[in-house]
């Protein structure tokens, strides 16, 4: 057996996932971590609905995060609170999934451990920032690039930019995905859809998603048949495009659904699948849909295309998206898209794969400190 390591995961609101993709990243890479022997640590907000001490064999730390009270700044706090409490742990390794309210304190990183950062993807360019926070964010990209130990990057894309920018290596190891091959319409009912009588949307409400984008399209190609959204609406964007959609009887917003076996179903029986992601690197969102045998309709931007190639649709205005739903002569006729989808689920993106990855560059950056 290979060196047993004492790991720590920060940059979370906690384990077991009720959050996105970085605490599913969390959620998987710590199980893995656990079952190959190793020590695991995970930092989770002090509100996270999972109150124990241990999941599932992982140690889970809860540490005081005031965003609830104080916003996007409370979570500058979080964080600092969190490398607080590591530097007493004696980590091996602390691995930090994304940057951008992390890297300010990076004088405070725990020095006994190597410090890993999952780069995430280019957070200065999401549209809700303002020019100054965009600025912020670059500063702080610098500061996770230049200071950490390694580097990991979860797409070619932004391996490729940190090379370019920083001249700085990374370890590229994307996120996972299990294909789902258990379908159940019966889950449908509760939603009144029909199997591949409707079109599915998933995505957090923020403008760089193309979620309007992809409404106006779908509105302008005069379906009968709903799209149906899936994301808390709660945010001031989420309240716009409820107010401004919500009327149609074309678009259904559905709110947050976190039951993985309902969220695989939806998938599984979409008519076309949209994502809209247009910032950051391999997405979770997208490996799930493809592992659900998901047509799917995506942003065309290097990190989607890096991961789809040549099998799916692309848009970057609504008249891609009617053009696409014009011509679409059914899901059973792009079959094709979807095993070579599901066959880069099962050769590229599997997550035992993935948190092999993580412990070898765990152990080879230990050892070489060593």
């Amino acid at each position: 057996m290979s060196r047993q390591l004492k790991i720590g995961i920060s940059g979370t609101r906690g384990i077991p996932n009720r959050y996105g993709g970085f605490e599913q990243c969390a959620e998987y890479l710590a199980l893995g971590l656990v079952a190959k022997g190793h020590q695991v640590y995970v930092y989770n907000s002090h509100s996270h609905e999972y109150q124990q001490d241990n999941w599932r064999g992982v140690h889970i730390i809860h540490c005081k995060d005031p965003e609830d009270k104080m916003g996007t700044f409370g979570q500058f706090i979080y964080d600092r609170n969190c490398f607080i409490d590591a530097r007493k742990r004696n980590f091996d390794v602390l691995l930090q999934l994304g940057y951008t309210s992390s890297s300010i304190w990076y004088k405070l990183w725990p020095r006994d451990a190597v410090n890993l950062v999952n780069m995430d993807g280019l957070e200065w360019k999401r549209s809700k920032y303002n020019k100054y926070v965009q600025q912020f964010l670059k500063r702080a990209e610098r500061w996770a690039a230049v200071n950490a130990d390694a580097l990991i990057a979860d797409s070619i894309g932004i391996q490729q930019y940190l090379q370019d920018k920083y001249k700085l290596p990374s370890v590229f190891i994307p996120y996972g995905a299990e294909v789902f091959d258990s379908p159940d319409a019966g889950v449908l009912a509760s939603y009144s859809l029909v199997p591949y009588s409707y079109s599915l949307l998933m995505a957090r409400m923020e403008p760089e998603n193309n979620i309007e984008t992809i409404i106006k399209g779908y509105l302008q190609a005069g379906r009968q048949e709903p799209l149906v959204i899936i994301g808390k609406t709660d945010n001031k964007f989420g309240q716009y495009l409820v107010h401004t959609y919500g009327g149609n009887s074309s678009i259904l917003f559905k709110g947050g659904i976190y039951d993985i076996n309902i969220i695989n179903n939806l998938r599984y029986y979409s008519w076309l699948y949209f994502h809209g992601h247009s910032v950051g690197g391999t997405n979770p969102s997208l490996l799930e849909a493809m592992a659900s045998s998901a047509l799917i309709a995506a942003n065309d931007n290097v990190f989607n295309r890096t991961v789809l190639g040549e099998d799916a649709f692309y848009f970057t205005g609504p008249a891609d998206i009617a053009s696409v739903i014009h011509k679409l002569r059914g899901k059973q006729a792009y079959n094709r898209f979807i095993e070579n989808n599901l066959e880069k689920i099962r050769s590229k993106y599997t997550w035992q794969g993935i948190v092999d990855a993580y412990e070898k560059v765990f152990l080879d950056t230990v050892e070489n400190r060593h």
